[in-house]
């Protein structure tokens, strides 16, 4: 028998703020009930899935890993733009017309992609 995912756990100054920030941009993750100042989560579908945990350090050098978002109901250039409005940054925009993914940062400088969605590779417009 294998291993399963149990979360994902991501350095943080401010647990509570970063939890807030994500369940603004997941829709299918919801704040769990129980976080505290040291450690905060958002449970997905399958239980906990996002775990941020409280750190002194600042972050100082690009993530090994990062979380990749594809837009359900808007293109991805729409996310982006609806992203950058709770504060996110760009780190490095390799959108290409409908092809391609834009790096970006959330408030605390961990870094994750918007990549596009299904109808855009398809070439199908969103309605």
């Amino acid at each position: 028998m294998a291993s399963r995912t149990a979360n994902f756990c991501i350095d943080a100054h401010d647990p509570l703020s970063q939890v807030a920030w994500w369940d603004q941009v997941l829709d299918d993750f919801e704040a769990d009930e129980e976080n505290t100042e040291e450690e905060a989560g958002l449970r997905g579908p399958a239980g906990r899935w996002l775990l941020f945990l409280k750190v002194p350090e600042a972050k100082t050098v690009k993530n090994r890993m990062h979380i990749c978002l594809r837009p359900v109901d808007r293109s991805r250039d729409e996310e982006v733009e609806r992203l950058l409005g709770l504060r996110a940054t760009i780190v490095n925009d390799l959108r290409d017309g409908d092809k391609g993914w834009a790096v970006l940062q959330d408030p605390e400088g961990n870094e994750f992609c918007v990549l596009s969605t299904r109808a855009d590779e398809a070439g199908v417009a969103l309605l």
